[in-house]
């Protein structure tokens, strides 16, 4: 029908309107996120800190060796801290007889020693291959913020030695992520002393770690003071020496420590690293171009619309468990794509603001969806309630497919149910409308509970007729043994229903009248589905079966027995119930004679056969009114006694 495709049409454009609306609420919401949330900021730092650490590059062989002034130098010493800057002279001078390529001091010497001597002594052993920390700092009051710059005693710096800024920046949950970037930070300036031209790069970059805590070649301060008696010979040699502070035991996050800070690393390991260590690994950063660039905000949007756009394709049709499934391993796939960028070009693309995006959109359009499906699922519960039984009605709801509406065509056993009668019965309660209508329903009741008890669809009531059938909308194997039961539970049921009444009429003192129906079940191909126009529709069947279903039905009454049943019905029942053929009828409408049959309780094989030939001979004509054989088979055969007089009727009718 013409309707339906175009409202087939309107639901497809509606989907889609809804779904731009979406990516443009998805894409809109994760950049605003993106730019202005700092916990998103976050959120992307800390994926940052995982990705950056899986697999992460080897540690450069020519990078620098950590000289720690840890516990065992201290306990070797016997030394307070600070200790004499003449013992760091001693150092410079081990170090440089060792080979040492750059000398870098992570100790801030701003004041004058106790001891002008102190001074005096590192002064003269200081040169162009040394450097010295300094600080840079911003204090923040209510009326203004200061800036101060710490720099090493001007003596320090006569002989040749340089200053580096060693202060660093912490992003706001305290971790050291961002590459310094003045140009005169400490290890950039003692990449310069140790001969390479580097340049802090211009914009954010965040810095690539090489390993947790230690992951740096570092040796004691006590054994740098003379390394030919406790070091691998040439360990200095050609190579940049960074001297600090450096625990032996690397502080954990809660106890702290001096000069040491969470990085990368600590979010897999929970411990700090010392300041003269993150020194070396941003020295390695600048010197082999190892920094990872964030991407800018040209990028960011880009990967979010792109996210937004998959999830949009994703459920463009439809949601489901692959949705599901999908909006699992999205996040992941992003997370391997960030990862891969980060690792081969050196940029770091945040995948939570482009997961977000498509995760917004699918999960919408899913709400969406499982809100749509809900409405329907209520739709087709009140649609075929009335109809199917609940177990059927929550199949069909649970897999809508299986109703396949529209027109399918399939094997099908139809039943008609009819009222023996029922005119007189009017007739009689012709003053009393509501007393019929209550009769009517609780006949009703009873064999429409039976037709659903056993899987079978009602499709319609037409007065006192019930019409019902059974392998539609769902498939039903057995349908024509699960109608033939069906009909007889009806005819039973009736046995009950009719002592009821009569007990009610007699207690009432109104006349009594004993209800009877007839059953006719034809099986054979239909077609079903939703019958009607584009504005109202029913769901019901179609088909030369159904019509011989309601013959049989009319023409029970003509046999003398409760229930017909048409040849491919009989067929498919016949090892399940007693069956005997009636006649060979060509039913009103239809020119094929078709043999019907109807279902015994009981009957022996005896009477079974004896019958059979009683048959036969009226079928060659050659059996008469007067055949004792009619009278004999109606005492054998008491459920059809009936039909064997009304034979002898129409025999000597026809004689």
């Amino acid at each position: 029908m013409a309707g339906e495709p175009i409202r087939a049409g309107a639901r497809r454009g509606i989907r889609r309107l809804r779904m731009l609306a979406v990516l443009v609420i998805a894409v809109i919401g994760s950049v605003a996120a993106c730019a202005t949330s700092v916990p998103w900021s976050l959120i992307d730092l800390r994926v940052f800190d995982y990705l950056s650490t899986l697999d992460p590059p080897p540690l450069p062989a020519d990078g620098p060796i950590v000289v720690a002034i840890d516990e065992p130098s201290m306990a070797e010493l016997g030394l307070q801290w600070p200790w004499p800057r003449a013992l760091h002279a001693r150092l410079v001078e081990a170090l440089r007889k060792a080979g040492a390529r750059a000398i870098g001091f992570d100790i801030i010497f701003a004041e004058p020693a106790a001891d002008p001597q102190n001074d005096a002594a590192l002064a003269r052993v200081l040169g162009p291959d040394v450097v010295l920390a300094g600080d840079e700092s911003v204090i923040v009051t209510p009326q203004a913020e200061q800036y101060l710059r710490t720099e090493p005693l001007p003596a320090l710096l006569a002989t040749g030695a340089s200053a580096g800024i060693a202060s660093v920046a912490l992003n706001a949950d305290g971790a050291l992520r961002r590459l310094p970037e003045p140009a005169d930070g400490f290890a950039a300036v003692l990449a310069g002393r140790a001969g390479h031209a580097v340049m802090p790069p211009e914009g954010e970059r965040l810095i690539q770690t090489f390993g947790p805590a230690r992951t740096y070649p570092t040796v004691s301060y006590y054994q740098a003071l003379d390394p030919k008696a406790f070091l691998p010979p040439k360990i200095f040699q050609d190579r940049p020496v960074i001297v600090g502070l450096s625990l032996q035991n690397a502080p954990t996050l809660q106890a702290g420590g001096a000069d040491s800070f969470a990085t990368a690393f600590t979010a897999w390991t929970g411990r700090l690293t010392a300041g003269a260590e993150v020194q070396a690994t941003i020295y390695d950063n600048l010197v082999h171009g190892l920094s990872i660039r964030p991407a800018g905000p040209g990028l960011k949007f880009a990967s979010i619309l792109a996210a937004a756009l998959a999830g949009g394709l994703l459920v463009l049709r439809s949601t489901g468990k692959m949705t599901g499934l999908a909006a699992l391993c999205m996040p992941l796939i992003l997370a391997g794509l960030s990862f891969l960028s980060l690792r081969f070009s050196g940029v770091y693309m945040p995948p939570a603001a482009p997961s977000t995006a498509f995760l917004l959109v699918v999960l919408i359009q899913a709400a969406f969806d499982y809100s749509a499906e809900q409405r329907m699922r209520r739709d087709i519960t009140r649609a075929f309630s009335s109809y199917l039984s609940p177990d059927v009605v929550r199949q069909v709801a649970d897999d809508p497919s299986q109703l396949k509406l529209g027109g399918q065509r399939r094997t099908l056993s139809i039943l008609f149910c009819d009222v023996r009668g029922f005119t007189t019965i009017s007739e009689a309660l012709k003053d009393n409308p509501e007393e019929l209508t209550r009769l009517i329903n609780r006949l009703l009741t009873p064999l429409s509970e039976i037709v659903l008890e056993s899987g079978g669809t009602i499709d319609k009531y037409i007065g006192d007729c019930v019409m019902a059938f059974w392998n539609a909308p769902l498939d039903v194997e057995d349908h024509a043994r699960r109608a033939v039961g069906a009909a007889l539970a009806m005819l039973a049921a009736m046995d009950g229903l009719n002592a009821e009444l009569e007990a009610e009429a007699k207690a009432a003192g109104r006349p009594y009248f004993p209800l009877r129906i007839g059953v006719g079940i034809n099986t054979g191909d239909c077609v079903v589905g939703n019958m009607g126009s584009s504005r109202r529709f029913d769901y019901s069947v179609l088909g030369d079966s159904v019509n011989l279903a309601s013959r049989l039905e009319g023409e029970s009454k003509n046999y003398g027995v409760p229930l017909l049943l048409g040849p491919e019905t009989a067929r498919q029942v016949a090892d399940a119930f007693t069956l005997v053929e009636l006649d060979s009828i060509a039913v009103k409408g239809r020119h094929a004679r078709s043999p019907v049959f109807t279902a015994l309780s009981t009957c022996s094989a005896d009477a079974l056969a004896r019958h059979a030939e009683l048959l036969q001979r009226r079928y060659a004509g050659t059996l008469g009114p007067d055949d004792p054989e009619l009278t004999l088979l109606g005492e054998l055969i008491p459920e059809l006694k009936t039909y064997y007089r009304l034979t002898r009727e129409r025999l000597a009718y026809t004689a």
